[in-house]
């Protein structure tokens, strides 16, 4: 899957504190750099 600003951004509007969302968004961006993919593979959270 291609990574898509869009989508990005879609995913950070998603109601859930502040905390939740960098969490995934640390856990994902490390996950995408560790396999290096441009998709985490956890579509919908934020960070993918």
């Amino acid at each position: 899957m291609k990574p898509s600003p869009e989508v990005f951004i879609n995913n950070l509007k998603k109601e859930m504190p502040w905390v939740e969302k960098i969490k995934f968004i640390l856990k994902n961006t490390l996950i995408k750099i560790i396999k290096g993919q441009p998709c985490c593979g956890h579509h919908g959270e934020p960070g993918c």
